[in-house]
């Protein structure tokens, strides 16, 4: 089982920065990173994307970057940040060039709590 400390030179997930957020409290942010599997907004951005919804779409992805900055997943945080700011000025191109990318960095991160939760 890894430890939370495990991702100190991660990218996946920022430790310092989550401790400093979280006011060192590890218990706190292990109990609201463990709600991550259930956050919709992943899905609800690709179903919206394929729906050519680019207004959900853009809620979906705004929503998924506040969730990965305020947990301090910085990977997902950077690229979520992208594709929310394309879907703003409905350059949906761009959204879609980088939804790779933010999969990959999704993966990641429920892989990464994953491996602190078993």
């Amino acid at each position: 089982m890894a430890e939370l400390s495990d991702f100190s030179e991660s990218t996946i997930i920022n430790y310092e920065e989550a401790m400093d957020r979280f006011g060192g409290n590890k218990e706190l942010y292990m109990r609201l990173a463990s709600k991550f599997a259930d956050d919709p907004h992943h899905a609800r951005l690709k179903e919206a994307l394929a729906d050519s919804d680019i207004e959900t779409a853009y809620r979906a992805a705004h929503s998924l970057k506040g969730v990965a900055g305020n947990l301090s997943f910085t990977d997902l945080y950077t690229v979520a940040t992208r594709v929310s700011d394309a879907l703003h000025s409905a350059d949906v191109a761009t959204a879609l060039q980088n939804m790779d990318e933010l999969d990959s960095a999704y993966d990641a991160v429920k892989d990464a709590l994953a491996s602190l939760n078993s």
